[in-house]
């Protein structure tokens, strides 16, 4: 039986949505994004709706990639690239997170969570 509809105006905290948000907390502690990679593999081994592990899987690969693109970055920032590229790591994040936070209160899956562009 699919989920009641949310009514409109409202907000849903579904458990991509909180993921989501926590990635979006972790541009001022940290902390947050790691709590949120728990629990989308935890939730992602529990039995969910189609449209939940399409999040599941984008949010994943959106901390793994942030985070190698976030250690290069601090590693060439030496030669002063570094900075661009965190910079570029951060915007990424931050549109993908969007993005998945908008799809989650569609209810909607992500169109390709296997992609790292958007």
């Amino acid at each position: 039986m699919p989920p009641p509809a949310t009514p409109i105006g409202s907000f849903d905290f579904n458990r991509p949505t909180i993921i989501g948000l926590l990635y979006a907390g972790s541009l001022l502690t940290g902390i947050s994004g790691l709590i949120g990679l728990v629990l989308a593999y935890v939730w992602k081994s529990e039995p969910h709706e189609p449209w939940e592990a399409t999040h599941y899987t984008y949010l994943i690969r959106t901390f793994w990639f942030g985070l190698a693109g976030s250690v290069l970055g601090a590693l060439t920032t030496l030669i002063l690239i570094g900075f661009v590229i965190l910079l570029m790591v951060c915007i990424w994040m931050i549109v993908r997170t969007v993005m998945s936070l908008v799809k989650a209160q569609q209810r909607a899956p992500m169109p390709d969570p296997q992609t790292l562009l958007f």
